[in-house]
């Protein structure tokens, strides 16, 4: 019975595991019609374009609107990357980078790239450094589709009513009886070794 249980759990992991790492790969994913990445890969922690924004931040008042626009930002500097200012593994990283599809000559210049909840990607064009203005500029012509994207909620799902469960009237117009529940199964019968 043992060895039973531990081929299978060995065959589900085999199985199972490259399905779900593939879906943990893209760190974008989790922001997925909750925020808007704000993507930037820079050759080095010393581009004017990371530290400008960095320095930006400090402001209060440019954090707020950062947090009113629901924006996220994500930095590779180098190898390293960061989401808002905690750091990712690097597997993480390495999917933000092939996301983009970049290339070794690609790494020379920075890269700022706005995604939207709905998971489009704006490439904001700049020279030297981005103020935040033309960020939040950015995000405010986004299409109102996108802007109307809301993550659903727990309280959401849990009003909806299930897909089946829904009375269908009957051939008169009036409502049909209740299914009745279905049979259990009988037990299982046990295993022999």
């Amino acid at each position: 019975m043992l060895v039973r249980s531990l081929t299978l759990a060995a065959l589900l992991a085999v199985v199972a595991g490259p399905a779900l790492a593939a879906d943990s790969d893209d760190p974008l994913a989790l922001d997925l019609n909750k925020a808007r990445p704000l993507v930037i890969i820079a050759p080095s922690t010393a581009d004017p374009t990371l530290r400008g924004l960095n320095e930006a931040l400090k402001d209060p008042a440019t954090k707020a609107a950062f947090e009113e626009r629901k924006l996220v930002i994500y930095s590779v500097a180098g190898m390293i990357g960061k989401r808002d200012d905690k750091f990712l593994d690097q597997q993480a990283t390495m999917a933000l980078i092939r996301q983009f599809k970049l290339s070794a000559k690609d790494t020379v210049a920075t890269l700022v790239v706005l995604v939207g909840k709905d998971g489009e990607q704006h490439r904001l064009e700049h020279t030297g450094t981005l103020e935040p203005k033309a960020i939040f500029e950015a995000v405010d012509q986004l299409p109102a589709a996108e802007k109307a994207i809301v993550a659903p909620t727990v309280a959401d799902l849990k009003s909806e009513p299930a897909k089946g469960n829904e009375a269908k009237p009957g051939k008169d117009g009036k409502p049909a009886k209740p299914a009745k529940p279905a049979k259990p199964l009988p037990p299982p019968k046990p295993l022999e070794d």
